[in-house]
């Protein structure tokens, strides 16, 4: 079992930035793939980004060259460094641990363990 925790959520301007962290417990965090997912207000839930032990990382097309995901493994913690952030980025942001290869990360049915979420609003 993993524990995910998210903090760092907020209110933004456009243009702003934001940073994310997800906290893990539990099994060995470097054995897991960490995601970030997002979820608007009525729309689907849709991948962000992911980042393996080594360091490996895929992002989705809108957020390449604005977001960052990094992960310290020493601190079981991933984080999501958000900049330039747009309106269209409001949603509740979810981290995700899960097991399987590159070409899956951006599948919700990859990850196994979810965190609750934290809210990021951006302001026009």
């Amino acid at each position: 079992q993993v524990q995910l925790v998210e903090s760092g959520g907020g209110l933004v301007q456009a243009g702003g930035s934001l940073r994310l962290s997800c906290a893990a417990s539990g099994r060995t965090f470097s054995n897991y793939v960490m995601g970030w997912f997002r979820q608007a207000p009525g729309k689907e839930r849709e991948f962000v980004a992911a980042i393996n032990w080594p360091g490996s990382t895929h992002y989705e097309d809108s957020v390449k060259g604005r977001f960052t995901v990094s992960r310290d493994n020493a601190k079981n913690t991933v984080y999501l460094q958000m900049n330039s952030l747009k309106p269209e980025d409001t949603a509740v942001y979810f981290c995700a641990a899960g097991r399987g290869p590159l070409v899956f990360w951006s599948r919700i049915s990859t990850y196994d363990y979810w965190g609750q979420g934290t809210q990021v609003t951006v302001s026009s």
